[in-house]
């Protein structure tokens, strides 16, 4: 292989806390100590395309980071508010975030490669629902000002954050061995227990047959123990098409009701922005008011005898725009009808779709039994659906009823205003009908109460605006239910026994608020999407406990974990600094439990490892002296293929750790040839890749420090590059790899090599010295 060729370098105002390649594009996300995110691209000088600030709701302490597999989605946790946040990288727009119960130390987010005729014929059957449902509205911008989180031109990526029909699954791992696992970084298709410690690195094999986990757990003494733990998750694999199937609707679901929540927060706003003023302007009057009689009789007296005891003037005048503010109402209650007719019906007759769908899954017992779904508690779901769509339309019908009484009591206290103030009155507002009269009478006696239960509850005499008491988020009834009296629908429901109880009509709730409908839907869903995620959690158990070896306090332990998806098998990269400091192991299970346990394979040991793909281990290595931060550093890459080969096995004492019979694992020595570089004035300390884009990003111990390298091209800008390199071909830069064995003693050579793992890194450096001489 070529050497590396650096392209870009850059010093950093904030130490790095984390840092990942995207999958798919040349950009690579680093995470800062102020909670910051940053997406860099490698070209035009390392020069950053976006930043994402921290945010107080979302959080500023971001523990990992993760790349959907398409790249168009950036997943990062945080510690502070435990949650965990989904980014758009296109327009750096946050498009869901999910709350965890617990920390999460590390998170993996892989794609499902299995390929089999059912999946297929889902695949292409998977845009059925639109042919079935409208398309559903963007919400409006006007709104977008006061949402925490999300904005209304977001809603069509918050409809598409699955991405591509194929399933992809994110992994979160945390402390107190928490284990879970979202389809499409959303729902949660499981919740795994029984992992014991820390997670700190995660891998879940492409064809879901096992998660292979690197926990820490603290030992007997004190120091924590790094443990491999390998789990069977073969109900996943052997139900693909019908966990592919699930999930996609699930997430269906929670995207539906993200967007039925922004419809809400959009008409809370166009409410409270206009009429929460009169509701307040009117309540401020009535406490003003100088007289003793009730304000509905002086309102009733002014409407009976066109004259009152006192003064209009404190509520509003026509010159103060009482015109307007009608007009400006009568606006509000139109956008709000909108928003109920456009987007909470379409969200719900959406919803009641996909549920039905999901129900007439779980009917099918022998394909969706296993994994959870219970049709009774789906048909709860669809009840409670059908509940808020009740609860939609009756906020209609209070909003037709509102309008009519708002706009007949403007007019006619705008007519009685300009008649007191001896002001011309136009023809066409001169004529009230009955019907207005009645409309104004109403409004005076639903809008104003001598209660006082009223007055200690909601703190005004003027009762809550009617469209307004459905909006609310409380628990308490309706101020002004609706008056159902002489329904002739109730009335014959209420005397049929057979029909009261029947599981075909949905209840209305008529005492309780749309919020108040809405959570208990969100509550019913939440039930049935949480029964598959503990089923399948407890169908996962535990094939492979290993524990590797103790890490003493303040140490970093170094470990990656990768999945060769072509072999199959999970891979783990380690090192043991108290044993052995001058090696690095590598660990090679099988992904399927079931299959003859792989033979652990062992090489090299560094400050940080990558799998830069199936064949290649990229390294950062550190010199002579590694008791001392002087010591020089040196990236390069390490074929697996000659360790992996190895017929010489290694007989596991399963009583003891790994590292308590290292003395039995045999030594090989590895040249790397041409596939290594010096770095120069750096003090390099961690290292990132990405095997698909080939190129690699090594960052400094202090932070702050990050160089950007091609890894299969020549380096021609470099002086010296060649003459260094030519002379690694003959003797290279040695280390050990331990493959292997079953019982043999390693031999003397061999064991002084790995016991002066220093020795190796003296000789290549006096090597590299003469060569520069010459």
């Amino acid at each position: 292989m070529p050497a590396f060729r650096q392209v870009g370098e850059k010093q950093l105002p904030n130490p790095v806390l984390c840092m990942a390649w995207s999958p798919k594009r040349d950009l690579i996300a680093l995470a800062n100590t102020t909670g910051e995110v940053l997406l860099l691209h490698r070209l035009a000088s390392f020069q950053r395309v976006w930043s994402l600030p921290p945010s107080e709701y979302t959080g500023k302490e971001i523990t990992a980071l993760a790349w959907r597999p398409d790249g168009k989605i950036l997943a990062f946790s945080l510690g502070d508010t435990k949650q965990v946040v989904l980014c758009g990288v296109e327009k750096a727009e946050i498009l869901h975030v999910f709350p965890m119960q617990n920390s999460v130390t590390c998170m993996h987010w892989m794609e499902v490669t299995e390929e089999s005729s059912a999946l297929s014929s889902f695949y292409n059957s998977e845009d059925e629902s639109k042919l079935f449902l409208p398309k559903l509205p963007t919400l409006p911008k006007s709104y977008s000002t006061t949402s925490k989180i999300f904005s209304e031109e977001k809603s069509d990526e918050i409809m598409n954050l699955m991405g591509e029909v194929r399933l992809n699954v994110l992994v979160l791992g945390g402390d107190s061995g928490f284990v879970e696992l979202y389809a499409y970084g959303m729902y949660k298709i499981a919740t795994l227990s029984g992992v014991s410690g820390t997670c700190r690195s995660l891998s879940l094999s492409s064809d879901l047959k096992s998660l292979a986990v690197i926990t820490e757990v603290r030992s007997a003494d004190g120091d924590p123990q790094i443990c491999y733990v390998q789990l069977d998750t073969r109900l996943l694999s052997d139900c693909l098409p019908e966990v592919t199937r699930m999930a996609r609707k699930f997430t269906h679901i929670s995207t539906l009701l993200q967007y039925l929540h922004l419809s809400l927060t959009c008409m809370c706003e166009a409410w409270e922005d206009i009429l929460m003023q009169m509701d307040l302007r009117l309540t401020k009057f009535v406490q003003e008011k100088n007289t003793s009689t009730q304000v509905q009789d002086e309102f009733l007296e002014l409407l009976l005898w066109g004259q009152s005891s006192f003064v209009c003037a404190p509520v509003v005048s026509p010159s103060q725009g009482l015109k307007k503010l009608g007009q400006s109402i009568e606006s509000s209650y139109s956008s709000i009808q909108k928003l109920v007719i456009s987007h909470l019906q379409s969200g719900s007759e959406a919803l009641l779709y996909h549920l039905s769908e999901v129900k007439g899954m779980s009917l099918w017992k022998q394909k969706f039994e296993p994994l959870g779904l219970d049709s009774a508690a789906l048909e709860g779901a669809i009840t409670a659906v059908g509940s808020f769509s009740l609860k939609a339309n009756e906020l209609l019908q209070v909003i037709d009823k509102s309008t009519k009484n708002f706009k007949a009591f403007f007019r006619w206290l705008y007519v009685a205003m300009l008649r007191m103030c001896e002001e011309h009155v136009p023809p066409e507002l001169n004529k009230m009908t009955q019907k207005d009269i009645a409309f104004v009478a109403d409004f005076l006696s639903e809008h104003f109460s001598e209660n006082e239960e009223l007055f200690d509850r909601k703190g005004k005499y003027f009762n809550v605006e009617r469209v307004g008491q459905y909006l609310k988020d409380e628990d308490e009834d309706l101020v002004s239910p609706p008056n159902t009296k002489g329904n002739q629908w109730l009335k014959f429901l209420q005397e049929s026994a057979h029909l009261k109880e029947s599981p075909l009509l949905f209840p209305s709730f008529p005492q309780k608020s749309l919020h108040f409908v809405k959570r208990m839907m969100e509550s019913v869903i939440e039930q049935c999407l949480q029964k598959p995620a503990e089923v399948i959690g407890k169908s996962v158990k535990q094939a492979v406990f290993l524990p590797l070896y103790t890490v003493p306090e303040r140490c970093v332990s170094l470990n990656n974990m990768w999945n060769d998806k072509k072999a199959k098998m999970h891979h783990v990269v380690f090192c043991m600094p108290e044993i052995s400091p001058g090696k690095l192991y590598v660990l090679r299970k099988g992904t399927d439990p079931n299959r003859s346990a792989a033979r652990p394979n062992y090489i090299y040991s560094c400050l940080d490892a990558r799998f830069y793909d199936d064949e290649m281990l990229t390294v950062v290595l550190r010199g002579d002296y590694e008791r001392e931060e002087s010591g020089w550093r040196v990236l390069a890459q390490l074929p697996l293929a000659s360790a992996l080969s190895c017929e010489t096995e290694f007989k596991w004492e399963p009583n003891l750790r790994l590292d308590q019979q290292s003395g039995a694992i045999p030594c090989l020595e590895l040249v790397l040839g041409n596939q290594w570089r010096e770095l120069e004035n750096m003090k390099a300390q961690f290292v990132a890749v990405n095997g698909i884009r080939k190129v690699a990003c090594v960052l400094s111990a202090n932070l702050r420090h990050i160089r950007v390298f091609e890894m299969d091209v020549e380096d021609e800008d470099d002086e010296g590059a060649e003459s260094q390199n030519a002379s690694a071909d003959q003797d290279g830069l040695d280390a050990t790899m331990a493959s292997e064995g079953q019982g043999e003693e390693p031999k003397e050579e061999g064991g002084e090599r790995v016991g002066g793992g220093g020795d190796a890194f003296r000789k290549t450096e006096e090597q590299l010295e003469s060569e520069e001489a010459l």
